[in-house]
């Protein structure tokens, strides 16, 4: 166990952190009282909607950040991944392929390679939720801006939004007619084509066509001939919207998207080489050295596939009333993705994964809110969702697969005859080596176990429903109190089932307990080869599944919670506001739709009893329960004329965090008892001179597991409670500096430079802790805008060249060794935009 450094943050230190906020902001109060007392005055004001009301980000008691289309636009950012280079409090990994990606707020997150795992961070498209990462990474379309809301916003947002919400707000067609085009280029060979238009077709109507295409050479070069270079580009899409306003009380939208990722992903490095490497390149295997894990060199024997398609239909309705405002969301999408790809990382061909996930996806959200000047507001609605998940992979083996189990397995027993007194040649005891001796004990044919021919096929069918009914009020005790109440109940229920195709022999057969010699177990029949089942017991890794339904296993949880929240608003003047909320969140079961998911140990007896149990039967986990989070936040929000500045301190824990772990074969599902944080987000603005802009905003955590039996560690189950959790960094801080430049042709253009730092942490809980990540990363960007519609811009991403892994994990059937997913070196390019009205 290793000893958790940073002290949880006390009661004085809280409040020090409070009056020091406080004082500052105070300070920067005081020094307006001379001014003029406007509004207009002060910094500019920035409308968001993380409450689901049009209202001022510095108004607005929600701890959120706020990051605008023209930063997306100037750094490059292109997806979302590119995103945390600019919001500290957010983190997003991808992962194994394209379309995994794991989004975090505060440390909270999960829902990655695991379909079944819903992200405990909600991601939002105007308005319409994303249900899975595959939905949320592709190219981001027209931006006018993303919120990234922290903490638990169960109670208006409803499904699974327990650890924070990404909100993206597009832009809407416009009635006067507007374009643009842009081309860029990078290195490795990136094109880069993207653009829109815009324009009324009468008073009531306008429409918008956007599209762009977005390909780029892989980075990481395939050490072996005719495999393809890894981490390439290669994704379009096309977005159409149709504006229709018969009335100043009447707005429909529809929006229609596709989208398609056709890439070879990802890079995996060896970090830390074990005992099995020296038999792989016994074999003329190739495993790469662990010298320069960031050489971006890739030692597969087959080039991974990686596809995703994406595509949806929305409409949104809304009516102004005399009193109320009635809004209507409808959406209907499709997710597909395929990928094939070679997992046991190595030149020989030993283990390769195929798999497939089809999700159909159906949302509909209605809202009344009250309008006008009130000392009630309300707001009501409900959300609904409908989703069916058809997933599965297949493992097949390769034609290696027998030689290195056969050559492992050798290794295994001529060690364990080496330390017998009296040490016996192992060819003597094994002549036709070990796989070739026991098969025939077991009435198989020689060349039976582990051949090219075998695979395991898991196929998984998920159906959920899920309902929120959700009230919120606005009671404004005075002109500068406002006092907020919201409720939400939520019920959500699913149905899994799964089948498995296993033709894999060796772990089909129970070496101890199974007849199989003269129809006595081994064991009894041969006594001297006895000893050597544990050896050949450490290879059954992919016993068959037991599957469900069955008469034990129902495959279905019916989870419903009641959400709240509780907030306190005080303007203090027009430049300063202070708040303090509490609220809970909530995120159904989920359940593992990965080939490890096994029955619960409490069932194990019924399942013996109804005769289910497969041969090796073994317990785990089907699903986790739900998650329950709660936070207590005191924030405060100040604004003035060169700057604004806010700052929340939070307490925030979930119960039963959804935990899943990569093992090598397959992900292991559990609840960890609690998890907390206890930390301090910010985030300011303030303008140096009318010209140069300062941005600086960072998050700092004392996260802890504060019960966690029987996680994940390296060498299998470790009580977890009382450490910090892997992965989450305690100190995040992002800086930027902006020159706006101005030329007397009228000419406008910038020079941007934005810092990125995350502390020192440990990656997963079940790798060596040698393996950390700490980031320092440093983009930057330039460009011109002519008058007669032109811009050419300069930028460059990780412009030092920083290095750092994303995640590691052991492989499989390599006991002893762990890769990592380096991150992307330095990337560069130049656009050039032409803007026409």
């Amino acid at each position: 166990m290793k000893t958790r450094l940073p002290a949880r943050l006390n009661k004085t230190q809280i409040a020090s952190l409070v009056a020091l906020c406080l004082g500052l902001s105070s300070h920067s109060g005081m020094a307006q009282e001379n001014e003029q007392d406007t509004t207009d005055e002060l910094y500019e004001q920035i409308l968001i909607t993380a409450s689901k009301r049009s209202t001022g980000l510095q108004e607005t008691p929600i701890a959120v950040s706020v990051t605008s289309g023209e930063a997306i636009e100037q750094t490059q950012v292109l997806d979302i991944q590119d995103m945390q280079a600019l919001v500290p409090t957010l983190r997003v990994n991808p992962l194994q392929r394209s379309a995994n990606t794991n989004f975090s707020i505060r440390g909270f997150g999960n829902g990655a390679n695991n379909t079944g795992i819903e992200p405990s961070v909600g991601v939002f498209i105007d308005g319409v939720y994303r249900s899975r990462a595959a939905a949320q990474i592709g190219d981001l379309p027209r931006v006018q801006q993303v919120e990234v809301l922290s903490g638990p916003q169960s109670t208006l947002f409803g499904k699974n939004a327990s650890a924070g919400v990404i909100s993206i707000r597009t832009n809407a067609p416009s009635f006067i007619q507007e374009g643009k085009v842009t081309v860029g280029v990078g290195n490795y060979n990136q094109r880069l084509l993207k653009g829109y238009y815009t324009n009324g077709i009468s008073d009531e109507f306008a429409f918008s066509v956007s599209g762009g295409l977005n390909k780029r050479d892989g980075y990481t070069e395939s050490v072996v001939e005719g495999i393809d270079d890894l981490n390439n580009r290669d994704r379009w899409n096309v977005r159409g919207q149709a504006l229709y306003e018969p009335s100043a009380d009447v707005k429909i939208r529809l929006i229609a998207d596709y989208s398609e990722i056709d890439e070879q992903c990802c890079t995996v490095a060896d970090v830390i080489n074990g005992p099995t490497t020296a038999i792989v390149r016994a074999l003329g295997g190739v495993v790469l050295d662990t010298d320069d894990p960031f050489a971006f060199e890739s030692a597969l024997n087959s080039t991974p596939e990686n596809a995703v398609e994406d595509g949806g239909v929305s409409l949104q309705v809304d009516v102004d009333f005399d009193t109320f405002a009635l809004t209507s969301i409808s959406a209907f999408r499709n997710n597909k993705s395929n990928y094939m790809a070679d997992v046991d990382y190595t030149t020989l061909d030993i283990l390769t994964e195929e798999g497939h996930t089809d999700i159909d996806t159906f949302t509909q959200e209605f809202r009344l809110t009250s309008t006008g000047d009130n000392t009630l507001d309300w707001m009501v609605g409900m959300f609904y969702f409908s989703e069916e998940v058809d997933t599965g992979d297949t493992l097949f083996y390769g034609q290696n697969i027998r030689s290195y189990f056969d050559v492992l397995l050798n290794a295994g027993v001529a060690q364990a005859l080496a330390s017998l007194p009296t040490p016996l040649p192992f060819d003597a005891v094994f002549p036709d080596g070990f796989l070739g001796t026991f098969e025939p004990l077991y009435g198989q044919t020689p060349g039976t176990f582990f051949n090219a021919n075998q695979f395991v096929n898991s196929e998984f069918l998920q159906k959920n429903d899920a309902l929120s009914i959700f009230l919120n009020l606005d009671y404004h005790i005075s002109d500068k109190l406002t006092a907020t109440l919201g409720v939400s109940y939520t019920e959500d229920e699913k149905d899994v089932s799964i089948e498995q195709v296993n033709n894999e022999a060796l772990s089909s057969i129970d070496l101890v307990n199974d007849p199989t010699v003269f129809g006595v177990p081994l064991a009894t029949a041969v006594p001297a080869l006895a000893g050597f089942i544990p050896t050949l017991q450490g290879v059954q890794f992919l016993p068959p599944q037991l599957t469900f339904p069955n008469a034990v296993e129902s495959g279905n949880t019916n989870d419903d919670k009641v959400t709240w929240s509780a907030r306190f608003a005080y303007e203090i003047n027009q430049n300063f506001n202070v708040f303090a909320t509490a609220a809970t969140g909530f995120k159904a079961s989920s359940w593992n739709l990965s080939r490890d998911t096994r029955p619960f140990a409490f069932d194990e007896s019924a399942l013996v009893s109804n005769n289910l149990t497969r041969a090796n039967q073994s317990y785990g986990t089907r699903y986790a329960g739900p998650e329950e989070s709660t936070v207590y936040e005191l924030g405060l929000k100040a604004r003035f004329k060169r700057g604004a500045f806010n700052v929340t301190l939070f307490d925030q824990t979930i119960e039963g965090f959804q935990s899943s772990t990569f093992v090598g074969t397959g992900y292991v599902l559990a609840n960890a008892g609690e998890q907390s944080t206890q930390g301090v987000e910010f985030d300011s603005t303030f303008d140096i001179t009318d010209n140069l802009v300062f941005n600086f905003a960072g998050t700092i955590l004392d996260p802890v597991y504060d019960s966690f039996l029987g996680a994940n560690g390296v060498n299998g189950p470790v009580d977890l409670s009382g450490e910090k959790p892997s992965g989450i960094h305690e100190r995040s801080y992002v800086l930027g500096l902006t020159y706006h430049l101005e030329f007397d042709n009228g000419t406008t253009g910038f020079i941007r430079s934005d810092y990125l730092h995350e502390s020192e942490t440990d990656l997963v809980e079940n790798v060596p802790p040698e393996l950390t990540r700490e980031v320092n990363m440093l983009n930057a960007s330039a460009g011109l805008t002519f008058n007669n519609g032109v811009s050419v811009q300069l930028w460059v991403r990780n412009l030092t060249n920083d290095e750092y892994y994303l995640s590691a994990f052991p492989p499989p059937i390599q006991a002893g060794s762990f890769n990592a997913y380096p991150n992307q070196p330095r990337t560069f390019g130049a656009t050039v935009s032409y803007m026409f009205d």
